[in-house]
């Protein structure tokens, strides 16, 4: 009996001495302690952090931002556009539209316009008479439908476009990177450029034209007049033709056909919206890369962290024998250079998401487009974070935890 009786002493003696259990608010209170007392330290390496995530979410950004803007150009210019223009024949030479093929495919039932640019051969355009031949500047003389603003989708930054009077003279309308290569700006009364021979009147000037970059380099004159003042056979370089959405592959897939009925072979067709969807995969190529480099910056901060640990764990020691000594046991030890460790990453991790949402955003500004930050890529960051904190931290956080009260004290 009196056996029996000291074992229940006993018993609720080792109740009476089990270690109060700490919450989840205590752990970070106690985690946050090294932090506060080492705040220069704990800045260095949450930047470190900081930097790798907002590398990550600005390439993200910028890339959905990016996306975003093609999205909307594309709905704006529409993604129904096809181009027909001569290829090659079999003996490898350039091949000819023949004179007839506007009208032809214009008979297509779903086309619902059709317009045309025609190349002027061996004809340069200069700014004036005093700039050497062999300086081009790879502008070219093209002439031009009335209706091929309205069929390209293309829009004026300044001035007027071609009609059917101002067709029939010497003027001209430049794309943007033409005008920019002349040093034309604003269009001033009697600016004019030298077209072949023949001094031509720039009447008006091209916005980038992203479903027909040709016109961006071209002076375009009006089909009339580029027949009567330089020479232009009238064959048509480039057909461009706008479709109901929902036939456009079938509009597609008779265009070679229909434009050159004896010789499809030598006929190429296009779809200008395709070859923005590829530039754009090939920057996702890229974006792909600079998201490695931003991966690679995140783990060097992911060792910065560890280090960081590493150092407070021995430079804390004596800390660690104190508890210890007052009855934390290991697994509070533990958790507490845990918290620690996530705490530090946790603030890296959220400054890089909010400075790389910025720069998104700023970026995005700069160059006018709809500022797109995935919530996925800040989310994902941020637990990037965590998870490297964490793993950070587990080695030191164990490391501390294996400290016995009298070693502790005794190293210190």
């Amino acid at each position: 009996m009196r056996g029996l009786r000291q074992r229940r002493r006993n018993r609720a003696a080792a109740r009476a001495l089990r270690p109060a259990r700490m919450g989840l608010p205590d752990v970070l209170r106690v985690g946050a302690v090294g932090l506060r007392t080492r705040p220069l330290r704990a800045f260095l390496s949450a930047l470190g952090i900081a930097i790798g995530i907002a590398a990550m979410v600005a390439v993200v950004g910028v890339s959905s931002s990016s996306r975003a803007d093609l999205d909307r150009t594309l709905r704006a210019l529409g993604t129904n556009v096809l181009t027909v223009s001569p290829g090659s024949t079999f003996a490898g030479e350039a091949a000819q539209l023949p004179l007839e093929a506007e009208s032809m495919v214009d008979r297509i039932g779903p086309v619902s316009a059709v317009s045309a640019i025609g190349k002027v051969p061996d004809t340069a355009v200069y700014r004036n008479g005093k700039i050497p031949k062999v300086e081009t500047n790879g502008l070219a003389a093209y002439a031009a439908r009335t209706d091929l603003l309205k069929t390209v989708g293309a829009e004026l930054r300044s001035g007027v476009w071609l009609h059917a009077s101002t067709g029939r003279y010497p003027a001209t309308v430049l794309g943007a990177s033409a005008a920019r290569r002349l040093g034309i700006g604003r269009i001033e009364p009697g600016t004019r450029v030298l077209i072949g021979h023949r001094m031509f009147t720039v009447v008006g000037v091209l916005e980038p034209a992203p479903l027909a970059p040709e016109l961006d380099t071209a002076a375009l004159v009006g089909w009339p007049a580029a027949a009567s003042e330089l020479g232009f056979d009238g064959h048509a370089t480039v057909l461009y033709t706008r479709s109901d959405e929902s036939s456009v592959e079938d509009v597609r897939a008779v265009l070679g056909t229909t434009a050159n009925p004896k010789a499809p072979n030598e006929v190429d067709v296009s779809r200008p919206s395709d070859a923005l969807a590829a530039q754009q995969a090939a920057g996702e190529a890229f974006t792909g890369l600079l998201l490695g480099l931003g991966a690679v910056a995140l783990l060097v901060g992911g060792v910065g962290v560890a280090n960081t640990m590493v150092i407070s764990v021995l430079e804390r020691r004596a800390e660690v024998g104190l508890r210890r000594s007052l009855g934390a046991t290991r697994g509070q030890i533990r958790n507490q250079f845990l918290a620690e460790s996530l705490l530090l990453s946790a603030l890296g991790g959220v400054g890089g998401a909010v400075l790389g949402a910025a720069v998104t955003g700023g970026y995005a500004v700069y160059q006018g487009w709809p500022s797109v930050v995935p919530v996925w890529a800040v989310a994902g960051g941020v637990g990037a974070t965590l998870v490297i904190g964490a793993l950070a931290g587990l080695y030191p956080a164990l490391r501390a935890a294996r400290l016995s009260p009298t070693e502790a004290l005794t190293a210190h």
